[in-house]
C-alpha cells in the first residue's frame, strides 16, 4: 500500500486508539498512503466534528466518519491531485476490553474509495466482534483486519471470495469474529450481500449473519438488542403454508404470554448452513431462491452454523435478556429427544436441555400428521425413549414445551418434500401449498427447477 503511488487516504479512529494506521506508520514509507490521521477520542470531539450521535460504537456514527473525511479529501486534495489519485478513507469506531473488564467488545470498520481516479466511491463495511482477554491483544488483532480491510477494498475487489478469506490474515477465529459485511458502490456493483453473509458463516468468520426481507444485511445484537425473539428453523425450500401457520400461531400466544409490555417481537426465520450445503458445497441458486420466497413473504432471515437448538439459544440470549419462544413442529421435538445429537456433551442430553431451557426459553410446538398412517402428533402424545419420559413431562409441567392451538387443520398434510416433487413432476396441485405470490414467483423465476405444467 504505501508503495503504491496512486492510493491515498485518511485513517479516523475512534476507541481502542490509533490501531490501524499505526501498521502503516510503523513499516516505513507512510507518506505515500496517508494523507491524514486522526483519533476524535473525546465525545465532545467528535460530535463537533462528525454529528451527535446517541452512540458512539454503531454504525451511523461510522458512516458519518466516512462520509466526512472523504469529502474532505476530495475538498482539500482533489483539484491537486485528483486526476492522479483514487482516494479512500478509513475509518473504525470500537469499544475494546475496558479496566474492568465488563463492556462488550466489538466495534464498526469500514472503507470508502474510489478503485481509480475520478471514479463514484464504493464502500465496505463490517461488525467486529473481539475475543481476546487483554485489551492489549484486541488493539493487536483490530489494527491486522483493518489493514488486510484496506489491502483486500484496494487489491481483492474482484474477487468477493479471496476478499472475505483475506480479512482474517494472520488472525484465528478465535480472535476476531466478522458477523456482518456490506458492500456498495460502483466497484462491487456485481456483489450480492445475501450470498456474502452466508459466506461469512461457510468460511467460520462468523458463527451467525443475518438480513432483512428486503436484503440489508443486519448486525445481530443491533437487532436482537433486549427484544423479545421467536425463531422458526426450517429449510422453506420452499415455505409453505406450514412455514407461515407455524410462526403466526407461535407470534400469538407468545405475545399473549409476553402481555401488553411485550414491546417489539423480532420475529426471524433460521436455516442452518447444514441445510445449505450439498455434499459441502453450497448451491447459491437454490439458497437465494428460498430466500427471495421469505423476503416475499417478509421474513428477516438468519443463517446459522448452531445446528444443536442449545448452541441457538445461547447465540441468542447473548444479545437479548428477554424472552426467546422457538417454534417447531412435533416430528422435530421428537429429534430433539434423541441422545445421538449430545454424545460430545460430558453431561449429555440433561446437559442440552440445561443449556436450552436456560433464560426462559420456550419452545412453542405445531402438531404433525402422519401422511400415510394418518395418526396424529403434538406434545400430549409425542413418544420419546422410556429413559427420556419422566425428563420430557417435567419439561411439559414445567412449561418449557407448550402445545400450539389455533393452528390451521388444513395445512397439516402439507410437506415441502411434496411441494418440491410436484414443481418437478409438472404437477400443479403445488400450487395450493404455497401462498399465491410465493407460487408466482417460483413460476416467473423457474425456482427448482419448475418448468411449467
Amino acid at each position: 500500500m504505501n508503495l503504491d503511488p496512486q492510493r491515498y487516504g485518511a485513517f479516523a479512529e475512534i476507541g481502542a486508539g490509533q490501531e490501524v494506521v499505526r501498521w502503516f506508520f510503523r513499516v516505513g514509507g507512510a507518506a505515500g498512503t496517508i494523507a491524514k490521521s486522526i483519533s476524535a477520542y473525546d465525545m465532545s470531539v467528535s460530535d463537533s466534528i462528525y454529528g451527535a450521535c446517541e452512540r458512539y460504537v454503531c454504525r451511523p456514527r461510522l458512516q458519518s466518519m466516512l462520509d466526512c473525511e472523504y469529502q474532505l479529501l476530495l475538498d482539500q486534495l482533489g483539484p491537486t491531485r485528483g486526476e492522479d489519485t483514487a482516494f479512500f478513507a478509513f475509518a473504525d469506531t470500537v469499544s475494546a476490553r475496558n479496566f474492568k473488564g465488563t463492556n462488550e467488545c466489538h466495534g464498526w470498520m469500514g472503507i470508502k474509495l474510489q478503485t481509480v481516479p475520478r471514479e463514484q466511491p464504493s464502500q465496505v463495511i463490517i461488525h467486529v466482534r473481539m475475543l481476546d482477554g487483554e485489551n492489549s491483544q484486541q488493539q493487536e488483532a483490530l489494527g491486522m483486519v483493518g489493514v488486510n480491510l484496506v489491502y483486500a477494498a484496494c487489491f481483492l475487489k474482484h474477487d468477493p471470495d479471496q476478499f472475505i478469506q483475506s480479512l482474517l490474515d494472520g488472525l484465528s477465529v478465535d480472535r476476531i469474529e466478522i458477523d456482518m459485511i456490506e458492500f456498495s458502490g460502483v466497484a462491487f456493483r456485481q456483489v450480492d450481500n445475501r450470498i456474502m453473509s452466508m459466506k461469512l458463516v461457510q468460511l467460520d468468520l462468523s458463527n451467525a449473519a443475518m438480513f432483512a426481507a428486503d436484503g440489508t444485511v443486519l448486525q445481530p445484537s443491533e437487532v436482537l438488542y433486549k427484544k423479545p425473539i421467536l425463531v422458526e428453523r426450517g429449510s422453506f425450500r420452499p415455505v409453505t403454508h406450514v412455514n407461515m401457520d407455524m410462526l403466526r400461531c407461535a407470534h400469538e400466544q407468545f405475545a399473549a404470554e409476553l402481555g401488553a409490555d411485550a414491546g417489539e417481537i423480532v420475529q426471524l426465520t433460521e436455516i442452518t448452513l447444514k441445510s445449505l450445503l450439498t455434499n459441502g458445497e453450497a448451491d447459491y441458486a437454490d439458497f437465494l431462491a428460498r430466500i427471495e420466497l421469505l423476503a416475499s413473504e417478509g421474513m428477516m432471515v438468519m443463517i446459522s452454523d448452531y445446528f444443536e437448538y442449545y448452541r441457538l439459544a445461547a447465540y441468542l440470549a447473548r444479545y437479548s435478556r428477554n424472552r426467546i419462544g422457538i417454534t417447531m413442529g412435533a416430528a422435530s421435538l421428537r429429534e430433539l429427544f434423541n441422545e445421538k445429537y449430545y454424545t460430545e456433551l460430558q453431561g449429555g442430553v440433561l446437559e442440552s436441555f440445561g443449556r436450552l431451557f436456560k433464560s426462559e426459553l420456550k419452545l412453542y410446538i405445531y402438531p404433525h400428521l402422519d401422511p400415510e398412517t394418518g395418526d396424529f402428533t403434538a406434545v400430549q402424545n409425542l413418544e420419546v425413549a422410556p429413559n427420556l419420559r419422566k425428563l420430557y413431562e417435567y419439561l411439559v409441567e414445567r412449561g418449557c414445551i407448550d402445545q400450539l392451538s389455533t393452528f390451521n387443520d388444513a395445512y397439516l398434510s402439507i410437506f415441502s418434500r411434496d411441494v418440491l416433487k410436484n414443481i418437478k413432476d409438472g404437477d400443479a396441485r403445488w400450487e395450493t401449498m404455497v401462498s399465491p405470490h410465493v407460487a408466482a414467483i417460483i413460476k416467473e423465476r423457474g425456482f427448482f427447477g419448475y418448468q411449467g405444467e
